[in-house]
């Protein structure tokens, strides 16, 4: 098989990706591990920074987002069970959109298969040749048979875990990560949210958010030790906690219902550099990793979609300019979004070795952002999203 660019992963960003370049008349094809219902019953964020809302619009997928999605012109902050609003309309003349990772991914596959476009599920044993030459290739096994798939550029879209970040070499890769000390527990309820924005709450006990996918399907966070089980919180003990963390005003208007989803997720900060080597690019998760404190992790996927797409139609048109430069615009970015999800999360969580000092200070920080215009455009230019 000859393709000219070959997308390893079949999540948003390499969904993305290929959907573009064939709006620009350059074929793709795109393997994936997991199947399509396997991709779409991943529970992620949905907090959309308008140039990502730009962009799914440009490659053709913004219809069912501009009808279903929640514009947000703000969000919540709060501390010692009170909160105040950081405004990112009037402090920036931006705002963002509230759509699910999941239904961003769904009108993906929807467009790439209504284009026709090759997406080959069950693609197991990926591994990439010849990324240092001008003849790139891959191989992959399915159904027991290998196949080869020949192309001028391979863009790794496989996540933290994929293949694609593992064929650089050693030598080459530099890693850069912190691990962070505690988890979020997700429950997800049928139930209305309780504030028609979102709510980050730092609290003694414990950071806490509450957030959104649509107007009668309520997703809420408590942060908790990385060894507590799911098993072991029960739903009444998920409510009564997230109830002690946020503002009383919605703590005493929050209706609360059985999950339907409950989770534990890790927290870390991860870069990996260079994000291009020979004719291998990095995309989204396979080059960083964000806390989702900021809600930065498609949103980063996005930009680097935004990069390579264009520097790809360049390099098509005889101007390479665009992939030269792919890694070093990327990281830009990756760097400032990576210093704003850090910033955030050690503002709103407890540590485990936290004194009352400290929680002190990050009290005073978030009584400063309250009555600092500055701080309040600071905090609302970075969470609205960088330019590109």
């Amino acid at each position: 098989m000859r393709t000219q660019v070959c997308i390893i992963g079949g999540g948003p960003s390499g969904l993305l990706l290929s959907q573009l370049l064939h709006r620009a008349g350059i074929d793709t094809v795109v393997l994936e591990r997991q199947s399509r219902d396997y991709v779409l019953s991943r529970i992620r964020a949905g907090v959309l920074e308008w140039g990502t809302v730009e962009l799914l619009r440009e490659a053709g997928v913004g219809a069912r987002m501009d009808r279903e999605g929640f514009v947000h012109t703000g969000t919540y902050l709060a501390a010692r069970n009170r909160g105040f609003r950081i405004d990112f309309n009037e402090l920036t003349g931006k705002k963002v959109m509230v759509y699910g990772q999941t239904e961003v991914t769904r009108d993906l596959y929807d467009a790439r298969a209504a284009a026709e476009g090759t997406v080959i599920h069950g693609a197991e044993g990926v591994a990439l040749h010849g990324l240092d030459t001008s003849s790139p290739y891959v191989t992959f096994t399915k159904d027991g048979t290998e196949h080869r798939i020949d192309c001028d550029f391979v863009a790794g879209c496989d996540g933290f875990h994929g293949p694609s970040r593992k064929a650089i070499p050693a030598s080459v890769l530099r890693e850069y990560e912190r691990v962070y000390p505690f988890g979020w527990l997700g429950v997800l309820s049928e139930t209305p949210p309780v504030s028609h924005e979102l709510i980050y709450a730092n609290h003694e006990r414990g950071f806490a958010l509450c957030s959104m996918r649509n107007a009668n399907l309520s997703r809420y966070y408590v942060q908790c030790p990385l060894t507590d089980k799911v098993e072991s919180w029960t739903d009444a003990n998920f409510w009564d906690e997230l109830k002690r963390r946020i503002p009383e005003e919605a703590a005493a208007t929050l209706v609360t219902g059985p999950s339907i989803e409950k989770s534990i997720a890790p927290l870390r900060s991860f870069v990996a550099e260079p994000m291009r080597w020979g004719r291998l690019f990095l995309v989204g998760d396979a080059a960083h990793i964000v806390p989702p404190t900021g809600a930065k992790g498609l949103n980063l996927a996005a930009s680097d979609v935004y990069y390579l797409y264009h520097g790809l139609v360049q390099n098509y048109q005889g101007d390479n300019e665009g992939i030269e430069t792919y890694s070093q615009k990327a990281l830009a970015r990756v760097w400032k979004s990576e210093r704003f999800s850090w910033s955030l999360t050690t503002m709103m969580h407890r540590f485990p070795d936290q004194s009352e000092f400290e929680q002190r200070m990050q009290e005073a920080e978030l009584d400063y952002h309250e009555s600092s215009e500055a701080a309040k455009k600071v905090l609302a230019e970075n969470y609205v999203g960088l330019p590109y």
